[in-house]
């Protein structure tokens, strides 16, 4: 019986001991206060360290890079080769972010909800982190630290290479109006387009696709309205011209590693998913002239894309007299702050443009030696010179702008050159963080140059598609 009692009561210490235990488990399973992903410590390779079995890899959210959004939104830069949400794949990011340890959320939101509603809602797109703190105060200065994880990618630190006084690879070359471009389109080459081909006139979306996808030089006039969808692939040694009164809507003009290429006089707009027109890939001597390029001014700044894109290593572009109008975003050149591909090139002039109802890109610049004069921007956004780019800005007229120029948003400032030739009517302050360039490009540009007071007249009259 004394052997019995023991029996009984080892087991009733060994049931309590396990009671114990279970219930130990559970509540450490079952604690909110900190995601299982980054329960343990964080240790100083940047990595949380749980039992030692495993860990996850934990990046910083450089909230010294954040502007204002709107609203309780702010915009970060994150790393371009992480894969962030588009329009037509709104929910690939597997980016998740911690504020002072705890998730926030949720992921995905629109852009509208976050500045609005804010309360930890962030979205991860085109490359940016558009965030908002768990009590809508600002990320950028409310003394917190956020972190992110991604599914299976480990983010990398953009290059920094200190800004250089680049120099003209060829010697000058003189202007010529009419048909031959003057600046960078003209340097190091010739831009002729399809001149020598064939002429051809379409009227439907599948005779302009076969046509500007021709191995052959050729000149393509486009008459009437033509309406599409998705990209459509401009081969080499084409002019892509638009007869009077004609229309491009829905479809982007992608040209992909090509060369000799002129579009003008095209009216392009509404255009999802992609830009109005994108140079990329190590595309070369291509001629952007006398277009208008819209789209709608939505609510979701993502809804369009830009309107005129030129990144990934393009080189000698001219960029001239062309209408930006009713989109958040204008023009890039340069895509992203990771593009070691566009060091050295991206030799691009921007001439008698006007920007007007557009919100920022006016241009942005990353990496590129640009030539940016006598444009005309009202209402218009900022232009930047970003990760080591060098601008000059010549007799250019800007008008309602908040913030004219500026260099700081990215890891590495650009310079700006010319600065003082410019007029600032109605305008905030500009942002430049680095000291003046004395850069001016070496080609023939002060034929018909004008002065920034006569800019606002000049363009106005003469830019779109008017030829």
């Amino acid at each position: 019986m004394e052997r019995l009692r023991k029996n009984l009561k080892n087991v009733c210490v060994l049931s309590v001991l396990l009671s114990a235990v279970l219930m130990f488990s559970q509540c450490k399973k079952d604690s909110p206060a900190v995601p299982e992903e980054l329960s343990g410590s964080i240790n100083d390779t940047g990595y949380v360290s749980g039992d030692g079995s495993s860990s996850t890899s934990v990046m910083t959210v450089n909230v010294s890079q954040a502007v204002s959004d709107g609203g309780f939104a702010v915009r970060i830069p994150m790393d371009s080769k992480l894969i962030s949400d588009t329009n037509d794949k709104p929910t690939v990011s597997t980016v998740k972010v911690f504020e002072n340890g705890v998730e926030i959320g949720p992921a995905h939101t629109s852009h509208e909800e976050i500045r609005t509603k804010g309360k930890g809602r962030f979205s991860h797109k085109t490359g940016f982190l558009f965030l908002s703190a768990s009590d809508n105060s600002n990320p950028k200065t409310n003394g917190k630290k956020y972190t992110y994880t991604v599914n299976g990618q480990t983010p990398t630190t953009p290059p920094t290479t200190p800004p250089t006084t680049p120099t003209d690879p060829t010697t000058p070359v003189a202007p010529v109006t009419g048909d031959v471009p003057i600046g960078y389109a003209s340097v190091n080459g010739q831009t002729t387009g399809g001149k020598g081909g064939q002429t051809v006139t379409v009227t439907t979306f599948a005779a302009l696709q076969t046509a500007v996808a021709s191995s052959s030089p050729m000149i393509i006039q486009v008459s009437g309205t033509i309406t599409g969808t998705g990209l459509l692939r401009v081969a080499s040694n084409k002019t892509i011209l638009g007869l009077k009164g004609s229309k491009l809507i829905g479809a982007s003009l992608f040209i992909y590693g090509k060369n000799n290429i002129i579009i003008r006089n095209m009216n392009i707009s509404k255009v999802k998913t992609y830009s109005n027109i994108i140079i990329k890939e190590g595309s070369h001597h291509i001629w952007v002239d006398h277009n208008e390029l819209s789209s709608e001014l939505v609510s979701d700044w993502d809804y369009y894309d830009g309107l005129l894109d030129v990144g990934t290593g393009a080189d000698y572009i001219t960029l001239s007299w062309n209408k930006l109008h009713d989109n958040h975003k204008a023009m890039l050149i340069g895509f992203s702050y990771t593009e070691p591909e566009s060091v050295g090139k991206l030799h691009v002039t921007v001439h008698n443009n006007y920007f007007y109802n557009v919100s920022e890109r006016c241009p942005n610049v990353r990496y590129g030696t640009v030539h940016v004069f006598n444009n005309y921007l009202d209402n218009a956004g900022f232009m930047s010179s970003l990760m080591g780019a060098t601008v000059r800005v010549d007799n250019n007229y800007f008008k309602n702008t908040t913030l004219p120029i500026r260099t700081e948003l990215s890891p590495q400032a650009g310079v700006i050159s010319g600065l003082s030739t410019n007029i600032f009517d109605n305008c905030g302050k500009n942002i430049i963080t680095t000291a003046a360039s004395s850069w001016v490009p070496t080609y023939e540009y002060k034929t018909g140059f004008n002065t920034a007071a006569n800019v606002p007249a000049v363009v106005t009259n003469g830019s779109g598609a008017t030829l």
